[in-house]
């Protein structure tokens, strides 16, 4: 015999545990402090460890985090290819590693910059300033920046707040065209951490419907 609706009653809803994750940056100031803010602002920073474990190449970083990698749900390495040799190696350990990897080209920087506007002219060193250089000058032109400095970034993620959408959306449509056209420089994944930080801010509810006797 069928059973009507009233036969069935629904389960309190059940919420699935937060997954722990690793954010080890290479950079030991600015996007540090930066994704400190956004995991505060997102109210996921107690779910999220973020931290520069002494390493300052990529190399290390990936190292450092494959050595965590039982100890969390999901490692990031937050990494810039700037002048890094063996840059190319550590995507290749970090793969193998299982820990995954939020690369800018040429630097962080460029992340800021695409709160301000959008560009797909690549980076280069000249005039005795590394590519980042260039990056960091680029940043600075742009009103409100004029003071940023690697070493002084407290507020900068609450001043750029309001521009977060448009430089997710910005990033996000700078990196597919980087893969079309094989030429990451410049381009940026920070958005994809973003993305996971807005994620685990949601609570992941367990739907389900049990019958009743």
């Amino acid at each position: 015999m069928g059973r009507d609706a009233a036969s069935f009653r629904r389960k309190p809803a059940r919420y699935v545990q937060t997954p722990t994750v690793l954010v080890l940056c290479e950079d030991s100031k600015s996007a540090l402090q930066y994704l400190r803010d956004a995991a505060q602002h997102m109210r996921v920073h107690a779910q999220v460890k973020i931290s520069h474990p002494g390493k300052t190449d990529p190399k290390g970083i990936v190292s450092e985090a494959v050595k965590h990698r039982r100890s969390f749900d999901r490692v990031f390495c937050v990494i810039d290819r700037d002048t890094h040799h063996g840059f190319d190696e550590a995507l290749q350990r970090a793969v193998a590693g299982k820990v995954e990897t939020i690369a800018s080209y040429p630097c962080y920087e460029f992340w800021l910059l695409l709160h301000f506007r959008y560009t797909r002219a690549g980076y280069v060193a000249g005039g005795g300033h590394s590519a980042a250089d260039q990056v960091v000058r680029h940043v600075r032109a742009e009103a409100g920046m004029e003071d940023y400095a690697k070493g002084n970034s407290d507020g900068l993620f609450e001043s750029l707040q309001e521009r977060l959408p448009v430089a997710r959306q910005r990033a996000a449509q700078g990196l597919q065209a980087a893969v079309v056209e094989e030429e990451l420089n410049p381009s940026t994944q920070l958005h994809l951490l973003i993305d996971v930080f807005e994620q685990l801010a949601q609570p992941q509810v367990v739907d389900d419907m049990e019958e009743s006797p």
